[in-house]
Protein backbone atom coordinates (compact mmCIF):
# COMPACT_ATOMS: atom_id res chain seq x y z
CA UNK A 1 0.00 0.00 0.00
CA UNK A 2 1.20 3.53 -0.72
CA UNK A 3 1.37 4.85 2.83
CA UNK A 4 1.53 8.63 2.80
CA UNK A 5 1.01 8.97 6.56
CA UNK A 6 4.70 8.33 7.27
CA UNK A 7 6.29 9.89 4.23
CA UNK A 8 5.78 12.15 1.28
CA UNK A 9 2.56 11.89 -0.70
CA UNK A 10 2.53 10.93 -4.36
CA UNK A 11 2.11 14.61 -5.21
CA UNK A 12 5.11 15.46 -2.99
CA UNK A 13 7.26 12.77 -4.64
CA UNK A 14 6.34 14.03 -8.10
CA UNK A 15 7.24 17.59 -7.09
CA UNK A 16 10.54 16.44 -5.54
CA UNK A 17 11.38 14.76 -8.85
CA UNK A 18 10.49 17.96 -10.72
CA UNK A 19 7.59 16.24 -12.50
CA UNK A 20 4.10 17.50 -13.22
CA UNK A 21 1.16 15.47 -14.41
CA UNK A 22 -0.21 16.29 -17.86
CA UNK A 23 -3.80 16.93 -18.85
CA UNK A 24 -5.55 13.62 -19.48
CA UNK A 25 -6.49 13.24 -23.15
CA UNK A 26 -10.12 12.34 -23.78
CA UNK A 27 -10.70 8.77 -24.96
CA UNK A 28 -10.82 8.50 -28.74
CA UNK A 29 -13.45 5.85 -29.33
CA UNK A 30 -16.15 3.97 -27.48
CA UNK A 31 -14.35 3.19 -24.24
CA UNK A 32 -13.89 4.64 -20.78
CA UNK A 33 -10.79 6.14 -19.18
CA UNK A 34 -10.89 3.34 -16.63
CA UNK A 35 -13.00 0.85 -14.78
CA UNK A 36 -12.96 -0.45 -11.22
CA UNK A 37 -13.50 -4.16 -10.64
CA UNK A 38 -13.19 -5.22 -7.01
CA UNK A 39 -10.08 -3.53 -5.63
CA UNK A 40 -8.47 -3.05 -9.07
CA UNK A 41 -8.50 0.01 -11.31
CA UNK A 42 -8.02 -0.93 -14.97
CA UNK A 43 -6.83 2.10 -16.92
CA UNK A 44 -7.17 2.34 -20.68
CA UNK A 45 -4.00 2.81 -22.68
CA UNK A 46 -2.34 6.21 -22.59
CA UNK A 47 0.28 7.75 -24.84
CA UNK A 48 3.34 9.94 -24.31
CA UNK A 49 2.09 13.44 -23.52
CA UNK A 50 4.97 15.89 -23.99
CA UNK A 51 5.35 18.99 -21.77
CA UNK A 52 3.72 21.15 -24.47
CA UNK A 53 0.65 18.86 -24.56
CA UNK A 54 1.44 17.19 -27.88
CA UNK A 55 1.85 13.43 -28.18
CA UNK A 56 5.27 12.01 -29.13
CA UNK A 57 4.98 10.32 -32.51
CA UNK A 58 7.14 8.26 -34.82
CA UNK A 59 8.53 4.82 -35.36
CA UNK A 60 11.08 3.73 -32.73
CA UNK A 61 14.27 2.66 -34.45
CA UNK A 62 13.70 5.08 -37.31
CA UNK A 63 12.21 8.37 -36.06
CA UNK A 64 13.06 7.98 -32.37
CA UNK A 65 15.89 6.21 -30.59
CA UNK A 66 15.34 3.64 -27.86
CA UNK A 67 16.54 6.25 -25.33
CA UNK A 68 14.03 8.83 -26.61
CA UNK A 69 11.25 6.23 -26.54
CA UNK A 70 12.20 5.34 -22.95
CA UNK A 71 11.56 8.99 -22.02
CA UNK A 72 8.27 8.76 -23.93
CA UNK A 73 7.36 5.71 -21.80
CA UNK A 74 8.12 7.74 -18.67
CA UNK A 75 5.87 10.53 -20.00
CA UNK A 76 3.20 7.89 -20.60
CA UNK A 77 3.58 6.77 -16.98
CA UNK A 78 2.85 10.36 -15.94
CA UNK A 79 -0.26 10.29 -18.14
CA UNK A 80 -1.36 7.07 -16.43
CA UNK A 81 -0.89 8.62 -12.99
CA UNK A 82 -2.86 11.67 -14.15
CA UNK A 83 -5.63 9.39 -15.44
CA UNK A 84 -5.71 7.49 -12.13
CA UNK A 85 -5.89 10.74 -10.15
CA UNK A 86 -8.69 12.06 -12.37
CA UNK A 87 -10.66 8.81 -12.27
CA UNK A 88 -10.31 8.37 -8.49
CA UNK A 89 -10.54 12.05 -7.56
CA UNK A 90 -7.05 11.92 -6.02
CA UNK A 91 -4.45 9.40 -4.93
CA UNK A 92 -5.86 8.50 -1.48
CA UNK A 93 -7.21 5.12 -2.61
CA UNK A 94 -4.15 4.06 -4.60
CA UNK A 95 -2.36 1.11 -3.03
CA UNK A 96 0.09 0.28 -5.83
CA UNK A 97 0.62 -1.04 -9.33
CA UNK A 98 -0.29 -4.62 -10.22
CA UNK A 99 0.38 -4.90 -13.97
CA UNK A 100 1.72 -2.81 -16.85
CA UNK A 101 1.32 -3.65 -20.54
CA UNK A 102 3.45 -1.60 -22.90
CA UNK A 103 3.33 -1.37 -26.68
CA UNK A 104 6.22 0.08 -28.70
CA UNK A 105 5.59 1.36 -32.24
CA UNK A 106 8.87 0.04 -33.64
CA UNK A 107 10.62 -0.96 -36.82
CA UNK A 108 10.49 -4.67 -37.59
CA UNK A 109 13.95 -5.58 -36.28
CA UNK A 110 13.77 -3.49 -33.06
CA UNK A 111 14.20 -5.69 -29.98
CA UNK A 112 14.66 -3.33 -27.01
CA UNK A 113 10.99 -3.17 -25.99
CA UNK A 114 11.70 -3.95 -22.30
CA UNK A 115 14.33 -1.16 -22.20
CA UNK A 116 11.78 1.33 -23.58
CA UNK A 117 8.92 0.37 -21.23
CA UNK A 118 11.34 0.50 -18.28
CA UNK A 119 10.87 4.29 -18.51
CA UNK A 120 7.34 3.83 -17.15
CA UNK A 121 8.31 1.09 -14.69
CA UNK A 122 11.12 3.17 -13.21
CA UNK A 123 8.79 6.16 -12.83
CA UNK A 124 6.30 4.04 -10.90
CA UNK A 125 9.08 2.76 -8.64
CA UNK A 126 10.36 6.31 -8.01
CA UNK A 127 6.93 7.73 -7.27
CA UNK A 128 5.28 4.80 -5.47
CA UNK A 129 8.28 3.13 -3.85
CA UNK A 130 7.91 -0.63 -3.23
CA UNK A 131 4.20 -0.36 -4.15
CA UNK A 132 5.30 0.57 -7.65
CA UNK A 133 6.70 -2.91 -8.33
CA UNK A 134 4.55 -4.76 -10.85
CA UNK A 135 4.22 -7.54 -13.38
CA UNK A 136 4.78 -6.35 -16.93
CA UNK A 137 4.73 -7.19 -20.61
CA UNK A 138 6.45 -5.13 -23.32
CA UNK A 139 5.80 -5.83 -26.97
CA UNK A 140 6.46 -4.26 -30.35
CA UNK A 141 3.69 -3.38 -32.79
CA UNK A 142 3.53 -2.22 -36.41
CA UNK A 143 1.60 0.95 -35.54
CA UNK A 144 -0.28 2.74 -32.78
CA UNK A 145 -3.14 5.28 -32.89
CA UNK A 146 -1.93 8.64 -34.18
CA UNK A 147 1.47 7.04 -34.79
CA UNK A 148 2.44 7.57 -31.13
CA UNK A 149 5.73 5.96 -30.14
CA UNK A 150 4.39 4.05 -27.13
CA UNK A 151 1.07 3.17 -25.53
CA UNK A 152 0.83 1.76 -22.04
CA UNK A 153 -2.06 0.50 -19.96
CA UNK A 154 -1.95 -0.26 -16.25
CA UNK A 155 -3.82 -2.00 -13.49
CA UNK A 156 -3.61 -0.33 -10.06
CA UNK A 157 -4.50 -1.85 -6.68
CA UNK A 158 -6.89 0.17 -4.53
CA UNK A 159 -7.46 0.33 -0.80
CA UNK A 160 -10.76 -0.93 0.61
CA UNK A 161 -12.10 2.60 1.12
CA UNK A 162 -15.15 3.52 -0.96
CA UNK A 163 -15.27 0.34 -3.05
Amino acid sequence: MVDTRHGPSIEDRLAALGLTLPQVPKPVGMFQLGRIEGNLLFLSGQGPVLPDGRLATGKVGRDATAEEARIHAMRTGLALLAAARQFLGGFDRMAGVTKVLGFVNAVEDFDHHPFVIDGCSELFHQVLGPSGQHARSAIGVASLPGQITVEIEAIFRLTDANL
